[in-house]
């Protein structure tokens, strides 16, 4: 549907470097937009395919610290982690996934439970876009919304 470029936080490390790495493997390659809530966010990182369970096996299992006291809000254009929802009481955020807030001018109740670490600068037309796709009763598209390419931009 178009790009975007997204900004990444120096002081939020260890999220910073999780993407960081994941991009350079190749992970969100092929990936898509998996969540799609009107108003809210678009969740991408994830996919129903083989391709993607395989990348997530060589990888291998891990959680990333919540970093939620850098001051942060979840403003429009915030990029930020879901937390895993299996046996997580302390929030830890799930690295293979990420979204990003569309709602104007945030959704300032995420703060403090969820960890942001960049902000899109350029390209929210193409966020907005996909987040006006028509989706299912469970939030997921009508049609696939793939991320064919992420990269690193120094």
């Amino acid at each position: 549907m178009g790009a975007f470029t997204v900004q990444l936080y120096d002081n939020v490390p260890y999220h910073k470097a999780n993407f960081i790495y994941l991009t350079k493997k190749g992970y969100f390659d092929n990936t898509m937009f998996h969540r799609v809530v009107k108003d809210f966010i678009i969740q991408g990182g994830n996919a129903d395919n083989a391709e993607t369970a395989r990348k997530r096996k060589e990888i291998g299992r891990y959680l990333l610290p919540p970093d939620t006291r850098k001051g942060y809000k979840h403003h429009r254009g915030t990029i930020s982690m879901p937390s895993s929802e299996i046996d997580n009481p302390h929030m830890l955020a799930s690295p293979y996934e990420f979204f990003i807030v569309v709602t104007k001018p945030g959704s300032y109740h995420l703060d403090g439970d969820f960890t942001p670490f960049g902000k899109v600068v350029s390209g929210m037309d193409v966020v907005d876009k996909i987040n006006q796709q028509p989706v299912d009763t469970g939030d997921w598209p009508m049609q696939n919304i793939y991320i064919l390419k992420a990269e690193i931009v120094e």
